[in-house]
C-alpha cells in the first residue's frame, strides 16, 4: 500500500500541480535559447534553400496512408509561430529554432541532439563536457563527432537530423540518422535514414547502414532505437530495435547479418481516447504510435521481454526478444499470442521514452502529460496502482522528451517544452530547456516502486 507520506504528496500534486514523491530530480543544465561552441556563422557554409521542392508528400510517401497524420514532428496547417523574428533565414545559426530533443550520458560526456526541424540549426548531434564546463548552468554545445560531419550540405556522408542515441554495453553509440528536414510546410528527405554506430573510445564511426525503401520510405517517424547484447563479449551480435511511430511499424536490423525487417502489429497504434493532450497551456491531438522500447531483465535462458508502447497511450505491452530476433516471424499475418497487453499506467499516463533500470528492476517512463517521471517495479503486477511518480512540476519540467540512464545508474532527462514551441510561441526570457538527473535508488525512494 502507498505510504501516507507519498498518498499527502500525491494530493499536493493535484493541488498544485507538482510533485515530488520520491527523492526528485536534480537540475543539471537549463537554457533560455541553446548555444554552440562552433554556430557555423561564416557565410560561406551552404544552408538548404527554404523554396526548395517538397519531397514529402511526393516520391517517399506510403500511398496507402491517405489520411493527414497529425504526431509530435508537426506543426498543424493554420497554426503560426514565430521562426527567425526577422532574421534572415539561410543563417547557419538561428538561436529560436534550436529546440533540443535527446539526451544521452557517457563517462563524461553528456550527449545532445537537435533535429533539423527549422532552419539554421548549426549541428544535430552534439555534446557537452562535463569535465570542462559542469559548473556552468548554461554550457555552450560542442558538435560530434565534428562540426564538419554535421555540415549535411558538404557531404552526402553527414549528419542530417537526429532524435535520439543509446550507448550500448560495448561503449558504442548508436542513432538514427532521419535524412529528413522536417522544415514547416517544406518537408524534404534529402537521403535514406540510416543507422549509424560510433566507438566512444575513438570517436571514429563504425558502420552506417542506409535503411532500404522498401522498409521505410520516410525517416519521419524513426525518433528512437534500442539496442540488445546478448553480453559484452558478443558485441558483433547486437539487434537494434525501431519503432516507427508514423508507419506503426517495428523494425529490427541484426549487426551480424546486416539485415532488416520490419514487425507489424494492432499493438504498435495510437490509443484513439488518449490523443488529447492538454501541455504547457496547450491543448491539441496527437496521433504518435509505437514511440518507445525497453529491454527487461535477462531471462534464465538468455532472453529478454521487450517493452513498448505509443505515445498516444496510456497502455504498455512486451514480446519476447526471441521473438523479434528471427525474421521468419515478421512475415507472419498472424502472430498469435507472441505480443502481450502488460496492461495501463492509468488515465494521463502518456509517455514518450521509458526504460528499464537493472540495478533496481525499475521501468521508469517520462510522462509528458504530468510533466514528470513515473516508475513501475516489475517485480510487481502491471496495473495504475503499482505505478508511482518520481517528480513532476508543470512549470519546470514541461514535456520531458527523452530518458535514458547510464552505466552507473543515474538517470537523465531533457525537458523541452516542446508543445509550446509548435502551438504558441517561447518566451525567450525564461528557461526553457533543462536537464535532470537522479540516481535511480534515490529516484524510486518513497514510491510504490521501492
Amino acid at each position: 500500500m502507498m505510504s501516507r507520506s507519498v498518498f499527502l504528496c500525491c494530493v499536493v500534486f493535484l493541488i498544485t500541480l507538482s510533485c515530488v514523491c520520491g527523492d526528485g530530480l536534480i537540475e543539471v543544465f537549463k537554457w533560455k535559447q541553446m548555444d554552440f561552441y562552433n554556430r557555423g556563422d561564416v557565410r560561406a557554409v551552404r544552408q538548404p534553400n527554404p523554396s526548395a521542392p517538397v519531397v514529402f508528400p511526393g516520391k517517399y510517401e506510403r500511398r496507402r496512408m491517405k489520411r493527414k497524420v497529425i504526431t509530435s514532428r508537426d506543426m498543424p496547417e493554420g497554426v503560426v509561430t514565430r521562426s527567425g523574428f526577422g532574421d534572415d533565414d539561410s543563417l547557419p545559426y538561428i538561436p529560436y529554432n534550436n529546440v533540443p530533443m535527446g539526451v544521452t550520458h557517457f563517462r563524461g560526456r553528456l550527449f545532445v541532439t537537435m533535429p533539423r526541424r527549422r532552419v539554421g540549426i548549426p549541428s544535430t548531434l552534439n555534446y557537452i563536457d562535463m569535465r570542462r564546463d559542469s559548473a556552468q548552468s548554461s554550457p555552450k554545445l560542442h558538435a560530434y563527432p565534428s562540426f564538419e560531419m554535421n555540415q549535411f550540405n558538404s557531404s552526402e556522408l553527414n549528419l542530417v537530423s537526429v532524435y535520439r542515441t543509446t550507448v550500448d554495453a560495448c561503449q558504442r553509440l548508436w542513432f538514427i540518422d532521419t535524412g529528413m528536414l522536417e522544415y514547416p510546410n517544406n518537408r524534404q528527405q534529402i537521403r535514406r535514414p540510416s543507422i549509424w554506430i560510433v566507438d566512444l573510445k575513438t570517436d571514429r564511426q563504425l558502420m552506417r547502414f542506409d535503411i532500404p525503401e522498401e522498409i521505410v520510405e520516410t525517416g519521419r517517424g524513426l525518433a528512437s532505437l534500442t539496442i540488445d547484447v546478448p553480453s559484452p563479449n558478443q558485441c558483433d551480435q547486437a539487434y537494434a530495435y525501431i519503432p516507427d511511430l508514423v508507419y506503426r511499424r517495428l523494425y529490427v536490423y541484426s549487426l551480424a547479418t546486416d539485415r532488416m525487417w520490419s514487425f507489424e502489429h494492432n499493438y504498435f497504434n495510437f490509443d484513439p481516447v488518449a490523443g488529447d493532450l492538454h501541455i504547457g497551456g496547450q491543448t491539441f491531438r496527437w496521433d504518435d504510435g509505437i514511440f518507445s522500447v525497453t529491454l527487461g531483465p535477462q531471462q534464465p535462458d538468455g532472453s529478454r521481454d521487450v517493452y513498448f508502447h505509443a505515445m498516444a497511450s496510456n497502455n504498455e505491452f512486451v514480446v519476447s526478444n526471441r521473438v523479434l530476433q528471427l525474421e521468419s516471424n515478421a512475415a507472419r499475418s498472424d502472430h498469435g499470442s507472441d505480443f502481450r497487453v502488460l496492461g495501463s499506467r492509468g488515465q494521463n499516463k502518456q509517455s514518450t521514452m521509458h526504460q528499464y533500470d537493472p540495478r533496481t528492476g525499475v521501468v521508469f517512463y517520462a510522462e509528458i502529460q504530468t510533466n514528470g517521471v513515473g516508475c513501475w517495479n516489475t517485480r510487481n503486477p502491471f496495473s495504475a496502482a503499482t505505478h508511482d511518480t518520481v517528480a513532476a512540476n508543470a512549470e519546470t519540467m514541461i514535456y520531458p522528451s527523452d530518458l535514458t540512464i547510464d552505466e552507473d545508474g543515474t538517470m537523465w532527462v531533457m525537458t523541452n517544452s516542446m508543445p509550446i514551441f509548435i502551438y504558441s510561441t517561447l518566451d525567450t526570457n525564461v528557461f526553457n530547456f533543462r536537464i535532470w538527473k537522479q540516481d535511480t535508488i534515490a529516484a524510486k525512494r518513497n514510491t510504490v516502486c521501492e
